[in-house]
């Protein structure tokens, strides 16, 4: 059986931590920013960790199985 393959668009969004969980950015950072408080926006610059349910099917996408 071949071996699979990463989701590349996995890969560019998501990054394993070194205690193995799953790091991701926040959404609603790329447009519409004018009315948008300063506060939010600078929340939205730190990454955050995924729910377990989200990281176990990213952790499949990423190592390809």
């Amino acid at each position: 059986m071949p071996k699979m393959k990463t989701s590349k668009s996995v890969a560019k969004r998501f990054k394993i931590t070194g205690s193995g969980r799953v790091k991701r950015g926040h959404a609603y950072k790329s447009h519409i920013l004018t009315k948008k408080t300063s506060k939010r926006k600078r929340k939205l610059r730190k990454s955050a960790i995924c729910s377990p349910g989200d990281a176990r099917r990213m952790k499949r996408l990423l190592v390809g199985g």
